[in-house]
């Protein structure tokens, strides 16, 4: 069987891109993403709250007037 190198570069690219295109999430409203962005930031939120911070830590950076 002879191939040439363009036919197999299509056939590798088709072969990477063709499970990507499957798994790709489908369209969204501009309400759909500005509720998952709001659930992100509460989940994350969340999450830093849960953290324990000794009072003894300082902030990286400093206050100057």
């Amino acid at each position: 069987m002879k191939i040439t190198r363009r036919k197999l570069a299509a056939a590798v690219a088709a072969s990477v891109t063709a499970p990507l295109l499957a798994q790709a999430p489908a369209p969204r409203t501009p309400d759909q993403e500005l509720q998952a962005a709001r659930d992100r930031m509460k989940s994350n939120g969340d999450k830093l709250a849960a953290q324990s911070v000794p009072m003894s830590t300082e902030p990286a950076f400093q206050f100057r007037a």
